[in-house]
């Protein structure tokens, strides 16, 4: 089995825990509740970020490019592009990342601002933004919209879920 197809579901896997710890986070009345909300929220997106760049390096292999090359869907594009394939991966995942209200998107962009320092008293994000982005930049400190975020990630997770293995069906055909 290939290295990267254990390591997305590997991922996946990850994420699933982390989300169901993020529940019980949610649900604690303890006097670290807000802190490891705030942690599962960012382990959830890094996991799901972390299992689609794997899946994208999957589909590299799988098309026989060199995944090791492969960070982000751009580098996916450009290595099949050069070897002149058309798969039905990158046309999804394409549409998908040029998209910015799609879920992978909105999903990548929390994941981005997990990165960025900000201030508890940041500036209103824009509207396009989702919850979680907002949750992880500290935006909402008062924590009101932790159930809205816990329902996001688990659609993300769903969602690349079910991605994941109906591109993999299809991969299976060839």
């Amino acid at each position: 089995m290939s290295l990267y197809i254990t390591r997305t579901s590997q991922k996946l896997n990850f994420a699933r825990l982390h989300l169901e710890r993020l529940e019980e986070a949610q649900a604690s009345t303890g006097w670290s509740k807000h802190a490891l909300v705030e942690s599962f929220q960012e382990s959830v997106l890094f996991h799901l970020a972390s299992g689609y760049q794997a899946f994208l390096r999957e589909i590299a292999e799988r098309y026989r490019l060199d995944a090791a090359q492969v960070g982000c869907f751009a580098d996916l594009d450009a290595r099949l592009e050069a070897a002149g394939l058309e798969s039905p991966e990158r046309s999804e995942l394409g549409v998908l990342e040029g998209n910015a209200d799609s879920w992978l998107k909105q999903m990548l962009l929390a994941y981005e601002a997990c990165w960025q320092a900000s201030e508890r008293s940041a500036p209103q994000v824009p509207p396009q933004h989702s919850l979680s982005e907002i949750q992880v930049r500290q935006v909402n400190p008062s924590h009101r919209e932790d159930g809205a975020v816990l329902e996001e990630c688990r659609r993300w997770f769903s969602q690349f879920s079910h991605l994941v293995e109906r591109l993999r069906a299809g991969m299976e055909e060839w």
